[in-house]
């Protein structure tokens, strides 16, 4: 709705002009000219009570000046009420009252009566029938609208449902390719695991298949297919996945402890993969060298801290695309933090992550 000067320029015309017509077309009688100056003043009430503002304009038809006011109030009814059958009952009474004096009072040949009844009826009718094209024109216009952003919204469900069947049939193929490997190193693993006659080589093998496992269960988390690894991935399961990583024999020391129930969830999954891929680079990259785990509150913020002394051995070529930290970022970020990692001076590596708490 128009509110202030866009309104009033609106309004001014609406009812001045009218008000204008009815002044200058008047005669020396003064109840038509103050009738239709009243019917001028209703066309205010035109567009919450346009019925009103018709009747008030009842008196000027039948003085004579209503035209000019009538025709802005019919229009204005003719947009609200749209249906035809009160409209032509209210165009019939406007019609009455602007007939009825004239053939009350002169004597008019009856080609002429017929001529009178049809024009009062064309004038009365043609803009009711105006405003009720201009509602209809309206209203087709945001059903059009309407139609337009439901078949829209139906476009981007089927294209939102393709790429999803697509993701789970890449998902699915991933899954039965890198499942099918690490089954079976879960498998050789628990064979050599029950005939080695090393304790220190069963219990070695006894570990990595607990890894095979759990790469399993975090693949299929991953990929969709299972919640095992999720519900381990966050806070909570940052002291084992040191404790594992000790025991593969990785100098390692855990500091700080945050509740898992301080964070919100996807910052606590974040914060294990930064632990996570951390100890793995470390691993690869710095063999022998102390690593420091370190978590801590700063504010509003979960601080994650993993920095490794400089490398006591010749690092490890065990294969990767060399995007591990990239995409750790992008998954940080996702979750409304920031990563930080690089080389020291002393040539040990850092990688800090913070990331909100809610």
């Amino acid at each position: 709705m128009r509110t202030g000067w866009p309104r009033l320029l609106v309004e001014v015309p609406a009812v001045g002009v009218p008000a204008l017509a009815v002044w200058f077309a008047s005669s020396d009688r003064v109840w038509p000219l103050v009738a239709g100056l009243v019917g001028a003043a209703g066309l205010v009430l035109r567009r919450h009570r346009p019925r009103t503002a018709v009747l008030v304009c009842l008196p000027a038809m039948a003085g004579g000046l209503g035209w000019a006011p009538a025709i802005v109030a019919l229009f204005a009814l003719g947009r609200a009420r749209p249906s035809v059958g009160p409209l032509s009952g209210w165009v019939l009474l406007v019609s009455v009252a602007a007939l009825a004096p004239v053939l009350l009072v002169q004597s008019l040949a009856p080609g002429a009566v017929v001529l009178t009844v049809a024009f009062v009826l064309l004038a009365a009718g043609a803009p009711v029938a105006l405003g009720a094209l201009v509602s209809l024109r309206a209203r087709l216009a945001e059903s059009l609208r309407r139609l337009e952003e439901a078949t829209d919204a139906a476009l981007e469900a089927n294209a939102e449902r393709a790429r999803a069947e697509e993701r789970s049939r890449i998902a699915r193929e991933i899954h039965d390719a890198v499942g099918h490997h690490v089954t079976l190193i879960a498998v050789e693993s628990a064979a050599l695991g029950a005939t080695a006659p090393d304790p220190r080589t069963a219990e070695a093998a006894d570990r990595l298949r607990g890894l095979a496992k759990q790469a399993l269960d975090e693949v299929r988390s991953a990929l969709g297919l299972g919640e095992a690894a999720r519900d381990r991935a966050a806070l909570a399961a940052v002291p084992g996945l040191v404790e594992s990583a000790r025991e593969a024999g990785l100098p390692i020391e855990l500091r700080g402890a945050v509740a898992d129930d301080a964070v919100a969830p996807a910052a606590g999954r974040a914060a294990y993969r930064v632990v996570q891929e951390a100890l793995t680079n470390a691993s690869k990259h710095a063999p022998g060298a102390v690593v420091v785990v370190e978590l801590s509150e700063r504010d509003d913020a979960l601080r994650v801290v993993v920095a490794n002394e400089p490398p006591a051995a010749p690092a490890v070529d065990v294969g990767g695309t060399g995007s591990g930290l990239a995409g750790l970022a992008e998954r940080v970020r996702v979750a409304g933090g920031t990563l930080d990692a690089g080389t020291r001076a002393d040539g040990g590596f850092d990688v800090v992550a913070e990331l909100p708490r809610t």
